[in-house]
C-alpha cells in the first residue's frame, strides 16, 4: 500500500499516513508559468496498491485537474490498483437537473474519474446518496456521524439536547445522528428564492429551551445555517450550535457565522481549513483523520469498511 497526496489537502493526508506508519509517496505536482499542471512520481508504484488523496475544494477545478493529471502517472506507472481518497466530493451538489438544459455535473466527474483511471473511490459525506450511482466503479461511502457523535458526547449534556435539520432535504441525515445520540429532532422549514439565497419560514418542534445542533454536510456562504440558528433562537431556543461535515465557507461565510447566534460551529478537516477559520472565536475543526485511515487499511486488507459504523 502506498500514499499519495494532491495540494488541496496536504495536512490531512500527513495526518492518514502518521495513523498507518507510512510515508507519503515522494511526488512533484507543480504549476508551469502559463499554470498547466505538471505531475512526477519519483518512487516506483508498479504493482503496488495506491491511495490517492485530494479534495476537490477551492480553488476546485485546479484540485480536480490535479487528481485526474495524477490518476493518469499512476496508471501509466503500471500501479496495480489506484483508488482516489475524496474526502470532499466537490460538484456533488449538481446531482440532479434543476432545470431545462442544464448539467449533471456530479455525474460528469465521476464519468472523467474512472476514464483518467481511477479504479475505486473512497469518500466522505457525499451531498446526496445517489450519486454512489454515478460511479461504475466501487465506491466507499464513509460518514463522519461516529466522529461527531463522540464530540457532542464529550462537551453537550444529551439529556437537553435536540438535533436540528436546516432543511427537509437533510431530514435523513438529521435523524440518523438524532437516533444515535437517543435524542429529539426538529426540522426547519424554508423557502428558497434563488440560488445561494434562503429564507426561513417555519420551526417544526418544540426547541424552547432545548440546546440545539444543527446538523448538516455542507456550509458553504453560510446563509442557510445562520438563519436557521437566528430562527431557532426567536422560538426559545437555549443555545445553538452546528455540526457540518464539509466547511466550504466561501465569500464572507467566516463573518456571517461569528455575527450569526450560532453558539459553536463545528466543522471537520475534510476541506483545509483556512487561517481565517483557524482563527474565528466561534469555528472549532475535528479531525477526520483517523477515520480515513483505517477505512484505506480495511480496503487495502480487503476486509469490511461498513463494520467501521456498527
Amino acid at each position: 500500500m502506498k500514499l499519495i497526496a494532491g495540494n488541496s489537502n496536504l495536512p490531512l493526508a500527513q495526518a492518514m499516513a502518521d495513523h498507518l506508519n507510512i510515508k507519503l509517496m515522494d511526488a512533484q505536482i507543480h504549476r508551469f508559468p502559463d499554470s498547466e499542471i505538471r505531475v512526477e512520481i519519483k518512487e516506483n508504484v508498479r504493482g503496488e496498491d495506491v491511495f490517492l488523496i485530494q479534495s476537490t475544494s477551492n480553488p476546485a477545478n485546479d484540485h480536480i485537474m490535479e487528481l485526474l493529471i495524477t490518476l493518469d502517472a499512476l496508471k501509466r506507472a503500471s500501479a496495480r490498483r489506484v483508488t482516489a481518497v475524496l474526502p470532499y466530493y466537490g460538484y456533488a451538489r449538481q446531482d440532479r437537473k434543476p432545470g431545462p438544459r442544464t448539467p449533471i455535473s456530479a455525474k460528469l466527474i465521476a464519468n472523467i474519474m474512472t476514464s483518467a483511471g481511477a479504479d475505486r473511490v473512497l469518500t466522505l459525506d457525499l451531498h446526496a446518496a445517489q450519486i454512489q450511482g454515478f460511479f461504475d466503479i466501487p465506491l466507499d461511502h464513509l460518514y463522519a456521524a461516529p466522529v461527531m457523535v463522540n464530540d457532542i458526547r464529550t462537551h453537550y449534556d444529551l439529556s437537553n439536547l435536540m438535533i436540528v435539520s436546516p432543511d427537509a432535504g437533510g431530514v435523513a441525515r438529521a435523524r440518523s445522528l438524532a437516533k444515535r445520540l437517543e435524542v429529539d429532532l426538529a426540522i426547519i422549514d424554508k423557502r428558497r428564492e434563488r440560488a445561494s439565497v434562503s429564507e426561513v419560514m417555519n420551526v417544526i418542534g418544540e426547541v424552547a429551551g432545548r440546546d440545539c445542533i444543527l446538523y448538516d454536510d455542507i456550509i458553504d456562504s453560510g446563509g442557510t445555517l445562520c438563519n436557521a440558528a437566528n430562527a431557532l433562537k426567536e422560538k426559545g431556543a437555549a443555545s445553538v450550535s452546528a455540526y457540518i461535515t464539509h466547511g466550504v465557507l466561501s465569500g464572507r461565510a467566516v463573518e456571517l457565522v461569528q455575527a450569526s447566534a450560532l453558539k459553536e460551529l463545528v466543522i471537520t478537516d475534510s476541506i483545509k481549513p483556512r487561517d481565517d477559520v483557524k482563527a474565528s472565536r466561534n469555528i472549532r475543526v475535528i479531525g477526520v483523520s483517523y477515520l480515513l485511515a483505517q477505512a484505506v487499511h480495511r480496503i487495502s486488507e480487503e476486509s469490511s469498511v461498513s463494520s467501521l459504523f456498527d
